[in-house]
């Protein structure tokens, strides 16, 4: 893509987001989310296959969809109110209009079918945004619209996409595909707590774009879309691949390593508000996601002969591609549990 060609567009992207997530205004927020829509289909269609089309054209529709959807459910709130104000969703079915719109945006059960399919048919840079950036605005506007929203819809949403982003992801080998559904259970755990403490489901996101973004550089960085070309990084370079498999269960939510913080801090808050039940399904449930990471782990370091085979190896070469910016992402995608204290007397 032409230089110039790919900076309006990120420029115009980042400009749809930033108007959603400081508008009070329904329509400006409506205008903000079809700049962010329209500005990132070029980017998903970076690679000009037939593959790569059809991720564009599916999510091209479920997001203009969700787009509708919220409107109509703004112009509902505003024959009912009068205003068109982001802070008073007096209309119930406006409400839900709103809050299946905004969970339609992020791929939250049951409307999560798109996520993995438009992830697998997309290059590894457009799915580190598509998983990431993309989740900003949806996120803010729900933030806003908390007091307003039906907490048992959430609830039900939330622990549906928990236990499909596990379920979904036991048989994969596609990578791209593990880190969608992993994205899918990791959506359902913010939206979880969002009704009990907006501020844990901000120090969530804040974690999570960290680790995908620093899985996704990893996996740019050597190529891989895989499980079968994943276990081939160990003979190219061993390092690598330990780091990869340690932000594997990082994002598991495996202790001591920094993806534990989040779900803790979660089932304590729900705790605190006397709500032992559905922790305890959400704790087990993210199991599931452990697995899948742990198969990974097995299949890809575990199971290789502890050779280098000129038959089976990738030529080793010295990567081109700077790697200085990647010391601090895995740093903090790894580390940072250390700092929860700190994080619950602030809380």
């Amino acid at each position: 893509m032409n230089p110039l060609t790919l900076s309006l567009v990120l420029m115009m992207m980042i400009l749809g987001t930033l108007l959603v997530m400081t508008s009070s205004h329904w329509f400006m927020i409506w205008v903000g989310f079809e700049m962010n829509m329209l500005a990132i289909i070029p980017l998903l269609t970076k690679e000009h296959n037939p593959r790569s089309t059809e991720a564009a054209t599916k999510y091209f529709l479920t997001q203009a969809t969700a787009s509708m959807l919220l409107l109509v459910a703004a112009i509902m709130n505003l024959l009912y109110s009068g205003h068109w104000t982001t802070m008073k969703l007096i209309n119930p079915i406006a409400s839900a209009s709103m809050t299946m719109a905004l969970t339609m945006k992020l791929g939250l059960a049951p409307f999560h079918l798109w996520v993995p399919e438009v992830t697998q048919g997309i290059p590894l840079m457009s799915g580190l945004i598509l998983l990431t950036w993309q989740k900003l605005a949806p996120l803010s506007v729900l933030y806003m619209i908390m007091p307003s929203t039906n907490t048992n819809l959430l609830m039900i949403m939330s622990l549906a996409s928990i236990a499909i982003g596990g379920w979904g992801g036991l048989n994969q080998t596609q990578l791209r595909k593990i880190m969608a559904y992993s994205s899918i259970a990791h959506m359902g755990w913010m939206i979880s707590i969002l009704t009990y403490n907006p501020t844990m489901t901000l120090l969530n996101l804040y974690l999570y774009i960290p680790m995908t973004a620093t899985t996704f550089m990893l996996l740019m960085m050597n190529l891989t879309t895989t499980m079968n070309s994943l276990s081939l990084v160990s003979n190219k370079s061993p390092l690598i691949t330990i780091i990869i498999l340690t932000m594997m269960l990082s994002l598991g939510g495996l202790p001591p390593l920094t993806g534990f913080l989040p779900k803790w801090l979660i089932v304590q808050e729900m705790m605190k508000n006397s709500n032992i039940l559905l922790p305890t399904i959400m704790t087990l449930l993210a199991l599931l996601s452990l697995y899948f990471y742990t198969r990974i782990m097995y299949t890809t370091s575990l199971t290789m002969f502890p050779t280098t085979n000129n038959m089976k190896a990738k030529w080793q070469f010295k990567t081109p591609k700077k790697t200085t910016h990647l010391s601090p992402m895995i740093i903090i995608s790894t580390l940072i549990l250390p700092l929860s204290p700190i994080m619950t007397i602030l809380d």
